[in-house]
């Protein structure tokens, strides 16, 4: 059976990338990195790609006049490496409602809180203005709005006396570096499926819920 071949669109470090990498290095995996593009050619994930052997390309957004030929330029690129599922991995481009839909339900997101809490940027900071006991990541199915769309996968980690947004976001980003492998596995073995823009998942029991202890 033919592995699943994902697309990840980067435009920074690439810690999810490099997740993703990983879980895909395993034969016996059912899905694996096949592309990656960044927005950025100073990216540092772009030597992650590269020392996985994978390819990779720069589509830079400030070389195109408007974003219909950045996003068309990366829906070439994705459509000729014959991609089935496109990750975003801290891709700083807001997409339109064009390329959302060109890649509708074949396109997903992890953003790191428990949504639809805490939407946008600044996140850590503003759930620890806000008082909550608990923040997390989220992966989901990409819709035109903004970190909105079906969810496939949450983790949980608590709040901890003391956390400023930095620690916050390192015991968070440990959560997504497992959320979003196993978003993919899900998709990868077909036991996801979207009903009334829901996700439901086959044999899901606990899968689709992770938590850690409280570390620091």
């Amino acid at each position: 059976m033919a592995r699943l071949r994902v697309g990840v669109l980067i435009s920074g470090r690439g810690t999810n990338l490099q997740a993703l990498i990983d879980a895909g290095a395993d034969p016996a995996a059912p899905a694996e990195v096949a592309l990656v593009i960044s927005s950025q050619g100073d990216a540092p994930g772009l030597a992650r790609a590269r020392a996985a052997g994978i390819r990779s390309e720069v589509i830079n957004h400030r070389a195109f006049n408007a974003k219909q030929g950045f996003e068309a330029s990366m829906d070439a690129a994705l459509r000729s490496a014959r991609i089935d599922l496109v990750c975003l991995a801290g891709f700083m481009r807001i997409l339109t409602p064009w390329f959302v839909e060109r890649w509708r339900d074949r396109l997903i997101n992890i953003h790191p809180s428990l949504l639809p809490a805490f939407k946008g940027l600044d996140t850590h900071a503003r759930v620890l203005a806000s008082g909550a006991r608990f923040s997390g990541c989220t992966v989901h199915f990409v819709r035109a709005e903004m970190d909105d769309g079906p969810i496939i996968v949450q983790a949980v980690a608590p709040v901890i006396q003391g956390d400023t947004p930095e620690t916050l976001a390192a015991r968070v980003l440990e959560l997504e570096h497992r959320c979003y492998p196993l978003a993919v596995q899900l998709i990868a073995e077909g036991r996801v499926w979207i009903r009334s823009e829901r996700v439901e998942i086959a044999n899901a029991m606990i899968t689709n819920a992770i938590m850690i202890n409280p570390v620091g």
